[in-house]
């Protein structure tokens, strides 16, 4: 994951709980604007353990926090390890890492959070990956390889440079690259991969939104349970629109929703300490039990069987299709 695509602008709570102090270690080059970041605690205590998928939040010196894929999944256990990559769109994220951020700074990191988990005993793994979107995917990469598991990755970039991990993934016989400008310009051909991919494989994709419109239309017709994504831009806008009340079971606190605003917003104005980190339904800090009631779900991580059942939902995006919803709270 990597939220510098949309960069929304949110105050760090530097200090808060499940969050760790530590130590920029290293800056690594991993292609055209590009940057691995290693972190340790400063006492190099060993690390919560975090699988492939796992994301971290960087509280940054600027006062915002950013959402970031860790690139490693089996290594060392005192080091969590991001890819970065410099958007020049940055409203503070990216930019301020690359150009500000040195080794031997102090930054305050929470989670680890995994929402785009790998299952490591079906038979055979199908990885997609377009541009920094191979953040997650080079973690899974490498705890296949590590087990043995059939797997094959497809990694699609604009330029050859700008393939981060280049040099690894071309001693690999399962990684097929795909570079835009030495093949026409024609994207990744991903319903082709589908299709020859073996009945029961399951399916793994990160990159951009065009890539990933392409994946879930390729897979459309797979049961649900073997495709998985991770995005790191909305997929709905936020819902604004108010009109219901929001009951807390454990307090017996309602609170009115109006229009403008979200659940959260409420809740942290009526002095709830809600748990919550992007503000934009693609990190899972605020997922809630759902007891009663119809949520109007607008996230990027719950997949489609989840929002059917209705038992679960992210306060931070999501509004009710209901007049009284009741979350577990």
């Amino acid at each position: 994951m990597d939220t510098t695509a949309t960069e929304p602008v949110r105050t760090a709570d530097a200090g808060a709980p499940g969050t760790i102090e530590m130590r920029l270690t290293s800056i690594r080059y991993a292609a055209d604007d590009i940057n691995l970041y290693e972190m340790r605690r400063p006492d190099n205590a060993v690390l919560p353990a975090a699988g492939p998928g796992a994301h971290i939040d960087v509280h940054l010196p600027n006062g915002i926090m950013r959402q970031y894929s860790l690139v490693t999944a089996d290594g060392d256990s005192r080091a969590y390890v991001i890819g970065i990559k410099r958007d020049r769109a940055s409203r503070g994220g990216s930019i301020f890492i690359h150009d500000r951020l040195r080794v031997g700074q102090t930054l305050t990191v929470g989670g680890p959070r995994n929402n785009f988990p790998l299952l490591e005993t079906v038979e055979h793994t199908v990885l997609v990956a377009g541009g920094i979107g191979i953040t997650p995917i080079w973690a899974m990469a490498q705890r296949l390889l590590k087990l043995g598991r059939s797997f094959e990755l497809h990694y699609a970039c604009r330029e050859r440079r700008e393939a981060a991990f280049l040099e690894q993934l071309a001693a690999m016989p399962q990684v097929h690259l795909h570079v835009d400008a030495e093949s026409g310009g024609r994207p990744l051909e991903i319903p082709a991969i589908v299709a020859a991919a073996p009945q029961g494989a399951h399916y793994y994709c990160c990159g951009p939104l065009p890539m990933l419109n392409a994946y879930e239309a390729a897979t459309a017709s797979l049961d649900a349970a073997q495709v998985h994504a991770e995005y790191f831009m909305p997929r709905a806008a936020v819902a604004c629109e108010g009109g219901y009340v929001v009951e807390l079971q454990r307090t017996g606190q309602t609170f009115a929703i109006p229009e403008g605003k979200t659940i959260l917003q409420v809740l942290r104005e009526g002095g709830v300490a809600a748990p919550y980190s992007c503000e934009e339904g693609i990190c899972g800090a605020c997922q809630v039990k759902v007891v009663a009631g119809t949520p109007d779900h607008r996230d990027s991580v719950l997949s489609d069987r989840e929002k059917q059942a209705g038992d679960t939902m992210l306060i931070c995006c999501s509004g009710s299709k209901s007049e009284r919803l009741v979350i577990d709270f």
